[in-house]
């Protein structure tokens, strides 16, 4: 049997990217004339996680659940893209470690590990090494990346242009707030949910007004 899985970080991401990857594998089938009409092949179990953030390691993710109350050793569990599954190289090894315990290959179908038949294969010289340096790799892309979006906003705030994020309250709404507390003694609990934005948002708007910053406004 073939399991797939396809997950998105938020409500407002698409999987097509991915069904049409699993699609040009064989593994998912469209349906012509219908939007975004994708069915699993035969032999095809398909699993999703819509708008479930990567923080969440892959064996503890509700599609995942699934995956492995359903699957037998021979199985095979299939991905687009292998970030869609895993966040970093301890979430890779877990997987691994993972499938082979339970006897279920692991295939990536596209980027640098793509590949690799089986990545839960007992290889340690090969398919682990190989993965430890393109994992390395990625995550000194992502530093530079950082490090280049930082020189870019330092640029930009040596220039006048960046302003940073908006504040979440902002005019008629943050001088509500401001008054419900100063007056009516509204909780930031309250007025958080109230206007729908965190706390921390809140304590911001609140911050000169705040009795003693070294208590922990969420107590009041």
């Amino acid at each position: 049997m073939q399991y797939v899985y396809s997950r998105v970080s938020t409500a407002t991401q698409s999987l097509l990217r991915q069904r049409h990857i699993l699609t040009e594998a064989g593994l998912l089938i469209r349906t012509e004339g219908v939007a975004e009409g994708f069915h699993p092949a035969a032999g095809v179990l398909l699993f999703e996680d819509p708008a479930t953030t990567s923080k969440i390691p892959a064996l503890d993710r509700p599609a995942f659940g699934k995956i492995a109350t359903a699957a037998h050793p021979g199985d095979t569990l299939t991905v687009s893209e292998l970030f869609r599954l895993c966040r970093d190289l301890i979430d890779i090894h877990a997987v691994r470690d993972w499938c082979h315990h339970r006897g279920v290959k692991l295939r990536v179908l596209s980027g640098p590990l793509s590949n690799f038949h089986d990545l839960a294969a007992d290889d340690a010289t090969t398919t682990a090494l190989i993965i430890n340096v393109i994992t390395a790799v990625g995550q000194f892309q992502r530093d530079l990346q950082n490090e280049l979006t930082a020189e870019g906003i330092t640029a930009a705030e040596a220039e006048g242009r960046y302003r940073g994020r908006p504040a979440a309250l902002a005019g008629t709404q943050l001088d509500e707030v401001r008054a419900a507390y100063r007056d009516q003694g509204t909780s930031i609990a309250a007025l958080a949910r109230e206007h729908g934005v965190s706390r921390v948002a809140v304590r911001t708007a609140l911050a000169d007004l705040l009795p003693n910053p070294r208590i922990s406004p969420d107590t009041r």
